[in-house]
């Protein structure tokens, strides 16, 4: 079907246009399409302006000649008309039908990868459950990670677990001073949220002790409080090996494995490989070290190793503490190399880490030492990194309506709490507008489920990643808005429009006279599948293909309103609007599989 496709035919014609009415060579780059706007008639328009510099005319008189040579040229194009700088060409009926013979609604590539991408998401914290900004990030990572292979690319899903360090020791200090043994099990509760209550319990007594502290030498005072005291001395053991704090660690983390594991399989997510932060940070000690000796790092004299970055516009950065404990950074040097390691033989092309916004600046620095190591061969890749470049996916915070849900720690809505409230508002909806009248109990639930899910991934990944976000969990799931839900009631829609006739055979389906305007409006929309992929998969940003399903559901639906299907005047009518909706229907599910969405077929 590529070679169909319009623009490859309009790009070739063009160069061939401007070579015979100019006499000037062009390359297909300097070739630029889009669609044309609504108010204008046409389907595709070429943006005249860059090429006046070859044709040394005005745009109008550009516009014209080319137009006029692609009307004699080209069969497909019946009609042409310019403004101003904009050449818009009408596209024959012939070719949208041919098209849609021919449509590959597959999002399966044929070809080979030819481009390795790892993609890091989800790097929770052992000491509480995911919340509403891991739910953010594990959309994205599974989505974009989607739309790349859906672009061709190989693709390398992995998460690292911050399964150490002073945050994990808070957990477990509180359970081993206030826990009386409660597990899992004793307390009913998910793992996760169990070690999540001994986190938000340190804090607490923590604030305690601060309070209680006499005013004078305050920061000196702070030092020496009991839990800080208690909980550099845990984290000094767990450094050590010490065999208590180790067994202590892996019990808890376990419990927190455990809860993650529910949560990420309602999310939908898995990955191709887990790092922990307890298995690389040794490793970007040993780097840490190793950069020292080279010069690129300072050692103070308190022990305490330091990257000066100011002459890059940055900060200095601390690598290790004077006590000889990493930092996040160290762990962070760590991962890459041993992912470059792990991964040789597929050849990393990108390493894209999704990651908030509110760790921009831990990118940068990150990203800048690697470069500096790499560059002082410290790590054994060349300048390069083997040719793997590495990007940090920013991403906005998410809000809710304030009110709206309670939360365990009373700060953040937990993961799961949200699962929950999606699934039951889905319900409630569902059975009040009868849309699972017809399905039994087994049916129903699953499809409350599908919907709430649904409604939280499409409402979530509909907008750019780079924005901040107000999520509304009531507003995500409306039947008739820009919503999961309205998309999926569309394929189900065309289903049952569907089980109700068979579906013809491309060949039997060709329309009598010219296309509906709707009718072209929709497969229009199918033709740009391909290009909302690549555009998706060039930006990383999920919300070019929500907005484009949404788009398409909406004007099937507009054509399912004008164009009677089932009751057609002719039979070629029906076949060919029926095998529009089968292609329609293809591209509803594809799309939305791009977004970790699910469709049920009755609804």
């Amino acid at each position: 079907m590529h070679e169909l496709r319009i623009e490859n035919i309009l790009t070739a014609k063009s160069i061939e246009a401007i070579k015979n009415r100019f006499d000037q060579s062009v390359s297909p780059n300097q070739i630029t399409f889009q669609k044309t706007k609504p108010e204008f008639e046409g389907d595709i328009t070429l943006l005249v302006f860059p090429l006046t510099k070859v044709s040394k005319k005005s745009p109008e008189q550009t516009a014209e000649a080319i137009g006029n040579y692609l009307k004699a040229n080209v069969p497909e194009v019946t009609a042409y008309n310019v403004v101003k700088g904009f050449l818009n060409l009408v596209i024959g009926d012939e070719y949208w039908i041919k098209y849609l013979e021919n449509q590959e609604s597959s999002i399966k590539n044929q070809e080979p990868a030819t481009e390795t991408v790892m993609v890091e998401f989800s790097s929770p914290n052992t000491n509480k459950p995911l919340h509403l900004g891991h739910i953010r990030n594990n959309l994205l990572g599974i989505s974009v990670s989607e739309i790349l292979k859906a672009a061709g690319k190989k693709v390398i899903r992995v998460n690292l677990v911050n399964d150490r360090g002073i945050h994990i020791c808070k957990s477990m200090l509180a359970w081993q001073k206030w826990g009386n043994g409660e597990t899992p099990e004793s307390s009913k509760m998910k793992g996760d949220h169990l070690v999540g209550k001994y986190y938000v319990m340190f804090d607490q007594e923590f604030k305690k002790q601060e309070a209680s502290l006499p005013d004078g030498h305050w920061a000196l005072e702070k030092a020496s409080m009991p839990l800080r005291v208690e909980i550099q001395e845990m984290l000094r053991k767990w450094e050590s090996g010490d065999p208590k704090t180790i067994e202590l660690w892996k019990k808890m983390n376990g419990w927190v494995y455990d809860g993650f594991s529910k949560t990420y399989k309602d999310l939908g997510v898995e990955f191709e490989k887990t790092y922990y932060e307890s298995e690389t940070y040794l490793l970007g000690k040993q780097i840490v070290e190793e950069g020292v000796s080279k010069g690129i790092f300072k050692k103070r004299d308190d022990g305490s190793v330091w990257v000066d970055l100011t002459g890059d516009g940055l900060d200095e950065k601390l690598l290790l503490r004077s006590d000889g404990t990493s930092v996040y950074i160290t762990q962070d040097i760590g991962t890459v190399m041993q992912r470059l390691e792990d991964f040789k033989e597929s050849k990393i092309n990108k390493l894209i880490y999704v990651v908030g916004n509110e760790q921009d600046y831990h990118f940068k620095v990150l990203f800048l030492i690697i470069k500096k190591l790499a560059g002082a061969k410290v790590l054994p890749f060349g300048e390069d990194l083997g040719g793997a470049s590495l990007f940090h996916l920013s991403y906005g915070m998410v809000d809710l309506p304030s009110g709206k849900m309670k939360s365990r720690e009373g700060t953040v809505v937990d993961a799961d709490d949200l699962i929950d409230e999606m699934i039951h508002t889905a319900k409630a909806k569902t059975q009040e507008l009868g849309k699972a009248d017809d399905l039994s109990a087994e049916e129903a639930e699953n499809l409350y489920r599908m919907i709430g899910m649904a409604a939280l991934k499409y409402f979530i990944l509909k907008v750019d990643p780079k924005k901040r976000m107000l999520f509304n969990p009531e507003e995500s799931i409306d039947f008739n808005g820009n919503t999961g839900p309205f998309i999926q009631y569309t394929y189900a829609r065309i289903k049952s429009v569907m089980r109700k006739s068979p579906i013809p055979s491309p060949k039997s389906q060709t329309p009598a006279n010219s296309l509906h305007p709707n009718e072209k409006s929709v497969i229009k929309l199918l033709h740009d599948f391909p290009k909302v992929i690549s555009e998706s998969a060039e930006t990383y940003n999920p919300g070019h293909v929500a907005n484009y399903v949404y788009d398409l559901a909406k004007e099937y639906n507009q054509f399912y309103h004008e164009c009677p299907i089932l009751k057609a005047e002719k039979e070629e009518e029906k076949n060919f609007r029926l095998q529009l909706s089968a292609a329609t229907s293809d591209v509803l599910k594809n799309s939305l599989k791009l977004l970790g969405i699910d469709v049920p077929e009755r609804m």
